[in-house]
């Protein structure tokens, strides 16, 4: 059976490929250490998965739930949001909650993408941003991100292209995989230019709560919800990643027309994973203080990994659970250095150009291991 067109212009998502190659190494007896992929190691709240369990036993918990979400993971995601970033959102109407905040990604594009208009998408980036606009048959265009601009995006360059066919802007401060965070003005020159443009902009924020002690919304700035989304999950803040519990945050009107589509996609959430998720977001401070004391010290262990094979970093106090950092000048590619100690060390590290032709000379490290690991990592580079 021939595919469907759309498909030619995707590949399998990389990490997918490269998991399967992985397993494949380990079955064959290879001890492969595992430093790519951004998926929390560390347990959720133990309260939340009590909940849950709980839940679980609740004579409702097994039949379809509503398309919006339940009301007590709303009204957890309004508070958090007041709690966290001093915004006010509507819970009754300005949070849809979703399965994971990659679902938002492709329900946003086909909420409001036709086929033939562009969308502005940082290089590097999420994948996941080209390949869902790809799929609805919209036109990627990259703005490219630069170390020496602090990996911010340049507004006044941005200005000089033709934006007439440009629907939509994707930003993701705290940045994935760089780490950095928004500068101080991005967020308002962001609103400012959407606004004039007629464009609209959401920011991806799933890392603003990882060694970060600012953290920010978009939604926090003045005009923001006439021209902006902002999605946001548990899955790297509380450690709940296989859970597929997020939201997307943003006017009403924007909203509905987004649930329009997930509603003909899925038939609700299971409502014990809701309830937990909602107990997972009113946890108090020493929750985010424990998170950041463990990733700290294995924040300090990845940098001298990397410098142990000759990568260099920039910035050592970057927000979020990746090191990013510069390949050796002796490889010519990311990918041939990640090869390279993927072969002679058995480590995984995630080639920049995974991300974008902009993350070509950079490494990715997550901090989703433990610090044993990492030693033992380290110990395989001495040898």
């Amino acid at each position: 059976m021939k595919p469907a067109n759309r498909l030619a212009f995707i590949k399998e998502y990389y990490f997918s490929r490269k998991l399967q190659e992985i397993k494949e190494m380990q079955q064959n007896g290879i001890d492969v250490i595992n430093l790519g992929i951004g998926s929390p190691d560390l347990p959720p709240p133990y309260d939340a998965v009590a909940q849950m369990q709980l839940a679980a036993k609740q004579e409702n918990a097994h039949k379809y739930q509503s398309y919006r979400g339940a009301d007590e993971l709303r009204e957890a995601f309004a508070d958090f949001y007041q709690r966290k970033f001093q915004v006010e959102v509507n819970p009754a109407t300005e949070i849809l909650p979703l399965l994971g905040s990659k679902e938002g990604i492709m329900h946003i594009s086909m909420a409001f993408l036709n086929e033939g208009d562009e969308v502005l998408i940082p290089n590097p980036g999420y994948p996941t941003y080209t390949s869902v606009t790809k799929l609805v048959g919209a036109k990627p265009i990259f703005y490219e991100l630069k170390e020496e601009q602090e990996w911010q995006p340049n507004f006044h360059e941005l200005e000089k292209q033709d934006l007439s066919k440009v629907k939509m802007m994707w930003l993701n401060y705290p940045h994935m995989p760089t780490g950095v965070k928004a500068s101080q003005y991005l967020f308002h020159d962001a609103i400012a230019f959407a606004k004039k443009h007629n464009i609209l902009l959401i920011n991806d924020n799933p890392y603003s709560f990882i060694l970060n002690d600012n953290p920010e919304s978009l939604l926090a700035y003045p005009g923001a919800k006439e021209v902006g989304l902002e999605l946001n999950s548990v899955s790297k803040t509380f450690n709940m990643a296989g859970w597929r519990v997020g939201a997307v945050l943003g006017s009403q009107e924007n909203l509905q027309h987004i649930l329009k589509v997930k509603s003909n996609m899925d038939s609700g959430m299971f409502l014990p994973l809701q309830l937990g998720a909602a107990l997972a977001l009113k946890e108090n401070d020493d929750w985010f203080k424990n998170l950041d004391f463990l990733y700290k010290n294995r924040r300090t262990k990845i940098i001298e990994l990397a410098e142990k094979l000759d990568c260099q970093l920039e910035d050592r106090d970057l927000v979020g659970m990746f090191v990013w950092a510069k390949i050796p000048d002796t490889f010519k590619t990311s990918e041939e250095f990640s090869e390279h100690i993927l072969q002679k060390h058995h480590l995984f590290a995630a080639p920049g150009t995974v991300f974008g032709s902009a993350g070509e000379g950079y490494i990715r490290f997550s901090l989703c291991v433990d610090e044993a690991t990492i030693e033992k990592a380290i110990k395989r580079v001495e040898a």
